[in-house]
């Protein structure tokens, strides 16, 4: 099964709100993000973004340049009807991430809650960092949470690659450097104890090595 296939499976299968990810709100990334000041039409995008609530959040607080990605049309579905007239303004972009044709240097802000970590391997972690270096405005920030090496090594029925912040930097490269990080117990609506690693980093200023 493809992995298309299996989060339209999940989404059309359970409510959002018994997902094994699901938090009322993205209390972290929403504080993370709105201590970094950004100008309020600077382009956001949410990868992996499914059915959070953080877009809800981000447009609350005036943000009204928002991206918000994900595989599933059944996900990005739940959050366009919560939304309503509310969500007018979002671009909805289904695909996947490391395929999908994104605008160069554009957004100042790369956020990613759970979706790296599915990423298990080398190949997909190398177009994901491509995709990052390619849309991503030089200075630019990106904020993500991924598993640590204490939460299980399986999610929603698949594998997960876990990490510490060390092994993250490794992965991401040397274009990025880390600003943040902390370790944040998640206890899925089921009952099941995830920790999660949180990471800020920011993107270097000089310009890439084959226009990119």
């Amino acid at each position: 099964m493809s992995q298309r296939k299996h989060w339209e499976g999940v989404y059309s299968s359970k409510q959002a709100d018994a997902l094994g990810w699901y938090k009322p709100q993205l209390e972290t990334s929403f504080a993370w993000i709105e201590a970094l000041g950004l100008d309020e039409d600077a382009p956001i995008i949410d990868v992996g973004g499914g059915a959070s609530t953080l877009v809800d959040d981000l447009l609350e607080a005036g943000h009204r340049a928002l991206t918000v990605l994900d595989l599933s049309t059944e996900a990005l579905a739940v959050v366009r009807a919560r939304l309503g007239e509310k969500g007018a303004g979002v671009e909805w972009l289904t695909g996947d991430v490391t395929a999908i044709d994104l605008p160069k240097h554009h957004f100042a802000l790369w956020h990613d809650r759970a979706a790296f970590h599915f990423l298990t391997e080398v190949a997909q972690q190398q177009a994901y960092q491509n995709q990052l270096l390619k849309a991503l405005q030089p200075g630019g920030h990106l904020i993500i949470g991924t598993f640590a090496p204490q939460a299980p090594p399986r999610c929603s029925g698949l594998p997960v690659q876990r990490y510490t912040h060390e092994e993250l930097s490794r992965v991401l490269g040397g274009d990025f450097e880390l600003q943040r990080h902390h370790n944040e117990l998640h206890v899925t609506p089921g009952g099941v104890e995830q920790m999660y690693l949180y990471c800020h980093f920011r993107r270097k200023e000089q310009a890439i090595a084959g226009g990119r």
